[in-house]
């Protein structure tokens, strides 16, 4: 089986043209000591919406690596995928996203019910899990609503699988199932049937997506209950270490946390929880490289500034179609929107200070950061012109890029601070 190593990080790059930017901050963490593989995920949607394809995100990997001299592995994540928009990355990806939020809730055949609560018995009642202070206890009607909720989603993600590996064969792939796109958050309860479940449909999975407790918004930091989330996450990784003894699955099982750019205030929980149970770790970033090219054009001179209120005025004439498909994680507050008029008056500082995620900064505007993250598609309209300053002020992009992605993200995710 091909193996994802402990700590991989997944990184998004909508136009193809930052990879080598990103793939320094994993030669500088390297160099730090840690060992993090990159992973370049791109989804169907953003394929979609900005008329590339999945091989485009290959070739430009490929290229970052053979140039830059990285011998470690990576790998390409084909992102939120389903049955029906597979086929299109079977080429191209090693690593696939295999999203079923939406089957979440979906009533499962009476017979598979049946047979998945007479099958599971070890999940009635009290369940001493290690590194779990209390028990958890799952009640015999508590079981059954639980299965009923994720069963056939589970089986959706055992279909998708089976048919990634027919094409692909077993060994050449890494798995990873989502359900993070969805309203309400997995318990540890929850997670452990789901593993139970996925590991009945025999999807060798090597990271879980699920959605945890409180907002994870495109792009900005993460919103609620900290204690809480630590203590959540700390079971979760139990249960996995748990699961992946009792049903089998890949002994290297481990989180993934979607839409994981910019949460800083959760990163070091998350540190602490990998130091103290040496769990593995799968963190995903993706339009985060796309503000920072915007960031840097704003700051490469009038030419780019023009170029981001441009991006900008359209994104405020489009903004329910732009948002629409993003509702679940994002939270614009629209009369914190500049107007017009306003930021004409802008130049490079104060789109740099207002769009890059320094959030005690005075000028950060977390709402026009976040409009501007899902409006990506307006930069692709603008076809040959948005590349072309992409490739002219290739240089001051990819510092905002590398600085971003190394001193924001990385190293307090995987440095201890003395």
């Amino acid at each position: 089986m091909l193996q994802l190593a402990k700590y991989s990080f997944g990184v998004g790059d909508r136009f193809a043209h930052q990879a080598s930017a990103q793939l320094r901050a994993f030669e500088q963490i390297r160099r730090d000591g840690v060992e993090v593989i990159p992973v370049w995920n791109k989804s169907n949607r953003e394929h979609s919406f900005i008329g590339s394809e999945p091989a485009s995100v290959l070739k430009a990997a490929k290229q970052a690596v053979e140039q830059s001299g990285w011998d470690l592995p990576w790998h390409i994540d084909a992102d939120h995928i389903r049955l029906e928009t597979v086929d299109r990355f079977l080429d191209s990806s090693d690593f696939f996203t295999i999203d079923v939020a939406d089957s979440i809730g979906k009533a499962p055949e009476r017979d598979h019910l049946a047979t998945f609560l007479k099958n599971h018995s070890e999940l009635f009642g009290t369940l001493h899990i290690a590194g779990i202070e209390d028990p958890i206890r799952i009640s015999g009607d508590g079981l059954e609503t639980i299965a009923e909720k994720y069963l056939a989603a589970a089986k959706e993600a055992g279909e998708i699988y089976r048919h990634i590996v027919h094409a692909k064969g077993a060994e050449n792939i890494i798995a990873e199932v989502s359900m993070d796109e969805t309203d309400a958050p997995q318990t540890p309860q929850e997670l452990l049937v789901i593993l139970a479940a996925l590991s009945d449909e025999g999807v060798s999975l090597q990271t879980i997506a699920p959605k945890f407790t409180g907002r994870f918004n495109k792009g900005v930091d993460y919103e609620g209950n900290l204690e809480q989330f630590e203590k959540e996450f700390n079971e979760d990784l139990c249960i996995l270490a748990h699961a992946s003894k009792v049903y089998g699955l890949p002994d290297n099982l481990k989180l993934s946390v979607h839409s994981g750019s910019d949460k800083f205030s959760i990163y070091p929980i998350i540190q602490r929880a990998l130091h103290k149970s040496g769990a593995g770790l799968h963190i995903k970033t993706a339009g985060t490289t796309w503000l920072e090219e915007l960031i840097g054009l704003a700051e490469s001179g009038s030419e780019g500034v023009q170029c981001v209120h441009e991006i900008y005025a359209a994104s405020l004439d489009q903004i329910d179609a732009l948002t629409g498909p993003y509702a679940s994680v994002i939270d614009i507050h629209r009369d914190q929107l500049p107007s017009l008029s306003t930021v004409s008056q802008w130049g490079s500082k104060q789109w740099a200070n207002t769009l890059r995620h320094i959030p005690n900064h005075p000028e950060f505007n977390a709402s026009v950061r976040q409009l501007l993250h899902v409006s990506f598609k307006l930069a692709a309209k603008r076809g040959n012109a948005y590349l072309e300053l992409l490739e002219k002020h290739r240089d001051i992009i990819a510092k905002n890029v590398y600085e971003n992605i190394y001193e924001r993200h990385m190293r307090p995710l995987f440095l201890r601070s003395n």
